[in-house]
This record gives C-alpha cells, sequence and structure tokens, in this order.
C-alpha cells in the first residue's frame, strides 16, 4: 500500500507529473464486519478512493489490529484499486481541551490511530483540530501545536500525512478561518507531517464564499496566500443545509445545500486539485428509486465535470 499523497499532486512544487486531470471521487464507508466491506461498497456506489475509519471512533480505547485485519485490508484495496485510503479519526479527540487529562488522552488516541494508518498503508489521518472550550483563540492553538509536536514526537519516522480538517466554526471550535491552521502549522517541530483537508460545506458555514466563480477564486487566492495550496492533501464534499456565514455544520447532499452545483463546479473543474481525494460525507441511504445515495451523490459531482480542456486554471 502507498501512503503518498503529493504523486497525484498539479502543482509545480511536487516533483512528477499528476495521474489523473481530475480529482478522484470517493466516499466515507463503513468497516463495520471487516474492512473488506467498505472497499466492496466503494466498488458499488462508484468510489476512485476511500475514507474509513480504523478504530471505533466512539471510544477511547481500542483492540490492537490483528494480523487478519491487516491482510484484508491489503486484499480488498489490491482488489479493488480503490487509492488512495485516508482516514478520519475518533470525534472524541480534542487536542485544544484546557484540561489536561482530555488533552493527553487525545494525544494517546490519535498517536494510536496513525500507528493503526502507518500499519495498514493509509495515505492520510484526518481530524477536527478541537475545541478550546475556555480561555482564548489562540490558547487553543497553542494547546493544538503543543499537542501535535508530541504526537509527531511519538510517530516519528511514519510517512502516513495527518491532516487539520476546515471546521464550521461552531461553538469555540478551532480551524475555521485559515488564518488559525496556519498558526497551528507555523507553532509545529514538524509541519511537512501536518497538511489540510478542506470541508467544502464548513467553507461555506465558516463565511468563505465558493459559490461562483469569482467568488471561489478569491477564496483560494486567500488560501494560497495564508496556507498554501500545496498543503491541501484531501477535500469533504458535502453541500450545506446552513447558509454563508452561519457557523452551523450540517450536511446536505450535493446540489440540494447552499453551496450548490455551481459551488461543486468550481471545485472538481480547478486542476489544481487534480489527483486530489474529494470524499463525500453526505447523508446515507437510498433515493425513490432505491439507489444509494452515495453513488448518486458521485454522479452528480462527475456530471459537473468540464469537457476535457475546459477544466478551470485556478
Amino acid at each position: 500500500m502507498k501512503h503518498d499523497l503529493t504523486a497525484n499532486r498539479a502543482d509545480s512544487a511536487k516533483p512528477g507529473l499528476p495521474k489523473t486531470a481530475r480529482p478522484l471521487f470517493g466516499a466515507h464507508l463503513s468497516v463495520a464486519g471487516g474492512f473488506e466491506n467498505a472497499f466492496a461498497a466503494g466498488v458499488r456506489v462508484g468510489c476512485d478512493c476511500l475514507q474509513i475509519f480504523v478504530r471505533n471512533q466512539r471510544r477511547w480505547q481500542a483492540p490492537p489490529l490483528a494480523p487478519e485485519h491487516l491482510a484484508r485490508f491489503r486484499r480488498a484495496a489490491r482488489d479493488t484499486g480503490l487509492a488512495p485510503i485516508v482516514a478520519h479519526a475518533s470525534y472524541l479527540l480534542n487536542l485544544a481541551a484546557p484540561r489536561r487529562f482530555v488533552r493527553d488522552a487525545s494525544v494517546a488516541a490519535l498517536a494510536d490511530e496513525l500507528e493503526r494508518c502507518e500499519a495498514l498503508g493509509v495515505a492520510a489521518l484526518i481530524f477536527h483540530p478541537g475545541a478550546h472550550l475556555e480561555g482564548t483563540m489562540q490558547q487553543g492553538i497553542a494547546r493544538i501545536a503543543k499537542s501535535l509536536n508530541e504526537v509527531t514526537r511519538r510517530t516519528a519516522g511514519q510517512r502516513t500525512f495527518i491532516l487539520l480538517e476546515t471546521t464550521a466554526g461552531q461553538g469555540t471550535s478551532v480551524g475555521w478561518r485559515f488564518e488559525q491552521l496556519a498558526a497551528i502549522r507555523d507553532a509545529l517541530v514538524s509541519p511537512e507531517r501536518v497538511g489540510v483537508c478542506l470541508d467544502t460545506c464548513h467553507l461555506l458555514a465558516a463565511g468563505y464564499d465558493i459559490r461562483t466563480p469569482g467568488a471561489y477564486a478569491a477564496v483560494m487566492q486567500e488560501l494560497a496566500t495564508i496556507i498554501g495550496l500545496a498543503h491541501v492533501r484531501c477535500i469533504h464534499v458535502n453541500d450545506s443545509k446552513k447558509p454563508l456565514g452561519s457557523r452551523v455544520d450540517r450536511h446536505e447532499h450535493i446540489g440540494k445545500g447552499a453551496v450548490g452545483r455551481r459551488g461543486f463546479a468550481n471545485f472538481v473543474n480547478d486542476r489544481r486539485w487534480a489527483g486530489i481525494p474529494m470524499i463525500l460525507e453526505t447523508p446515507k441511504g437510498v433515493d425513490g428509486r432505491g439507489t444509494d445515495l452515495d453513488r448518486v451523490n458521485l454522479q452528480r459531482l462527475r456530471k459537473l465535470l468540464a469537457p476535457r480542456g475546459a477544466e478551470a486554471e485556478g
């Protein structure tokens, strides 16, 4: 299994040519009953790539991966050809927590998840930076950076990327402004191991207007200036039930929310995201015809692709 997400990048800062001129579309799928089930589901709904959990996201403790788990994962990855595989960390983690025991537990859990990703060959582990709960945003950022420095120390030499996800800005969450993510990376001992995962729903809810070509271009320029586009390794493609600047995180099906089809067309036709995994985290289920909603949403994204040669320059 390959860990590297950089080989597919289209930006000039990375060596080699992109393997595809388009983004790679996938979905977050369940590993209940075995890793092979997520891969099989990915094939059924039409995924190019995949996002999974590598442990129970609702518990602090998890049993170690058995050799048969590793074998099933590798066999399923080989047989289906789905790649890259990324993982989402537990929602329990809060590296910004003011209470030391919560931060310590979060550091231990994140390091464990990275160990699992490394063993499986998962390309990147995505996590929400956390919520500062009390005190200031600056204090929360400092706690996240200190915690991440401990995580990278414990997992030195590993290849799995750690990706800070943009947040919607609910409550005291950290990461809803590009400046906050940049401040975290600037305070890291090993910033080369830490990138960014954009979330379209969260961006819009946080106040970044991505709905029209002009507005999208302005947001991407801001992202390039503050963080750098080369640090974006994954994009969560979710529509938003709530309007621009609501700071409320509510995912909706592609084209059915406030981001809208034009907003997603901006992303999927931007050649700077060539080879980047674009992962659905939209509601599960089936439509009125009994078609899996992940398949429906993936088809909607692919229909937004411009004819070859007409993609946006960015």
